[in-house]
């Protein structure tokens, strides 16, 4: 990750520089995907289209936009275009404000016309949201409203029904109501970002009147900052471990010369408080299933006392892994992402030396190194990165940190046991395999957007696609979950076969890297080519396209049995099994 897209980062150089930058980002070299973003607004919004591309490419993300024309995103979404239907966009943004909003209540309103307006302004957006979902069938992204520039009423606008901050508000319920009960849609809670900026300045009205746009120039990073998050969470580019240094960044002091009994940490002590604010901040992450581990210049034993000073919230069993020790951090960091089986894009790194960060961003290239300054600013300075944006908490969200603390209980077993079948076998794994159903329909969008390793197409789905196909009889759509005597790993698998007469052409084949060598391919194998002679299918066809990431599925078709039927100088493959007289391969799993 760039620096100078880290927060907080300078707005004014990113506006002056987004040409260069963009150019930069273009040449750099990175392997992207490639997405389709149609920006249906209410203003004018090709700054707001050109610095979150800023911020998609340097997320390794490159966006293609359409853009309505101005104030046209009710027509263009209701009445949608031919450029825009043959553009086929993976999501639609509707970039909507405050100024989009052309009627609000009166003094000499009554309460039902009050309502009355409030229900014609949202059933224009609930309008221009179903068009899409039928027409586009794409994910929705749509702006909330910030507060007015001005309050008629003064402070009782925001308990008065005619009071435009009560208006606003309860307009903005009504889409967090319609967000949490359609998939799919997501709030860009721009309320909350134009408070952050400040809001006289926000409706610092020069930008409107001479060229419509619904913020200053200087705002637009934070707003594209934001956007972007979204965008790089449906694409499974959130960050999934939070690193953490421990002396002057946990609390205050070191302590292995100060010693625990004088660290700056508790609500008591002067220094101390900022400390354990953090602390408790940090310890939220848990509950939205962000991993939390140590990377920390420290005697282990010693660093041990400051995590359970009586004072403190986070105690060792909150970090999935611990790294005191005296080698380097960046090393630490990478052998750390290679225990638990993940990508250093996964990783944010918070430290409070300037030397150590800059280290890190040098070695580890795609970690996420914010530039930790003043305790006082660690809270907003993670926060505003906006790096573990959160689309849905699902249940395998909610318990990543207990499935990496039992994978390393399985990791200590299978030392104890010679022969690797039989640590297989000592497992007592358990699969639940099916076609996708409702209750994990967004965990499997979810884990086709986030598996880069274990992805022999690296095909990406909304939680809209994965919904069609779950009831499209053209396709065999299979999910896995295992668990074993050590806990559930929840859903790990996703494979989705796309029936052709009586040929099926795997689409999609993904497995989470925390169950790897532990023969879940082969009992999805198993089962995938029981459903397709079912339906009367002989031959299976997969296909293997590489990336930078996938090296390690380069030969999965051959371990399962496949013939290669074709290949090209790219590195692409074909790969044909004939199944009349398929053998089973699952030996360890038992299958429900």
């Amino acid at each position: 990750m760039s620096e100078i897209f880290e927060y907080p980062f300078d707005a004014a150089e990113i506006m002056r520089k987004s040409k260069k930058l963009k150019r930069e980002l273009l040449e750099d070299g990175t392997s992207r995907v490639k997405k389709r973003i149609a920006i249906l607004g209410g203003s004018t919004v090709d700054a707001i289209a050109d610095v979150t591309e800023l911020f998609l490419l340097d997320a390794g993300i490159e966006p293609e936009f359409y853009i309505s024309e101005y104030a046209q995103y009710y027509n263009d979404a209701v009445y949608p275009p031919e450029e825009l239907l043959a553009f086929k966009p993976d999501v639609v943004y509707f970039c909507t404000s405050y100024r989009t909003l052309t009627e609000f209540p009166r003094t000499s309103d009554t309460a039902d016309e009050v309502n009355a307006k409030l229900d014609a302004q949202f059933t224009h957006f609930t309008e221009a949201w179903e068009s899409v979902t039928e027409k586009l069938k794409c994910p929705i992204i749509q702006n909330n409203f910030e507060l007015p520039p001005f309050r008629l009423l003064g402070n009782s606008g925001f308990a008065d029904i005619h009071g435009r901050v009560n208006y606003i508000n309860r307009l903005n319920a009504r889409f967090a109501e319609y967000a949490g009960a359609h998939t799919g849609f997501y709030i860009c809670d721009i309320n909350y970002v134009s408070a952050c900026y400040g809001l006289d300045e926000w409706h610092d009205g020069t930008q409107w009147y001479m060229y419509k746009y619904a913020l200053p120039m200087n705002a637009v990073p934070a707003y594209a900052s934001n956007l972007a998050a979204i965008i790089k969470a449906m694409y499974g580019k959130s960050r999934k471990v939070l690193a953490l240094d421990l002396d002057n960044t946990l609390w205050g002091g070191v302590v292995g010369d100060d010693g625990a009994e004088n660290l700056q940490i508790g609500r008591d002590l002067p220094g101390g408080q900022v400390y354990s604010e953090f602390q408790e901040y940090v310890k939220l992450h848990k509950d939205i299933g962000v991993l939390l581990t140590v990377c920390s210049k420290n005697d282990l034993g010693i660093a041990m006392t400051g995590l359970e000073h009586p004072d403190g919230t986070l105690r060792p069993d909150d970090f999935t892994v611990i790294k005191a020790n005296w080698e380097n951090k960046d090393e630490n960091l990478l052998r750390t992402a290679e225990e638990l089986s993940l990508l250093p894009e996964s990783f944010v790194f918070a430290d409070d030396n300037p030397a150590e960060r800059q280290i890190v961003r040098d070695r580890v290239k795609g970690a996420a190194v914010p530039e930790m300054e003043g305790a006082e600013n660690y809270i907003r300075i993670l926060d505003r990165g906006r790096y573990f944006e959160v689309l849905h908490l699902s249940e395998d969200d909610l318990r990543r940190g207990e499935m990496y603390r039992a994978n390393a209980a399985r990791a200590a077993a299978q030392h104890s046991i010679a022969d690797y079948g039989e640590y297989l076998d000592s497992l007592e794994m358990k699969a639940e395999i099916n076609t996708f159903i409702p209750m994990y329909i967004a965990r499997i969008a979810q884990l086709t957007n986030k598996s880069n390793q274990f992805n022999v197409t690296t095909r990406r789905y909304s939680e809209a696609e994965i919904a069609n196909i779950s009831h499209d009889v053209s396709y065999i759509p299979l999910y896995g979950r295992l668990s074993d005597k050590f806990g559930d790993n929840g859903v790990v698998s996703v494979v989705i076969g796309n029936i052709r007469g009586a040929e099926l052409h795997i689409d999609l084949w993904i497995m989470s890297c925390r169950v790897l060598k532990r023969d879940m391919e082969y009992a999805m194998l198993d089962e995938l080519v029981r459903r397709a002679k079912e339906k009367g299918i002989t031959e299976i066809y997969g296909y293997y396209y590489p990336t930078a990431k996938n090296a390690m599925v380069r030969e999965l078709f051959d371990r399962f049995g496949f013939e290669k039927i074709s290949s090209d100088e790219a590195g692409n493959t074909k790969w044909r099994l004939i199944i009349d007289n398929y053998n089973e391969k699952n030996t360890h799993i038992s299958v429900n």
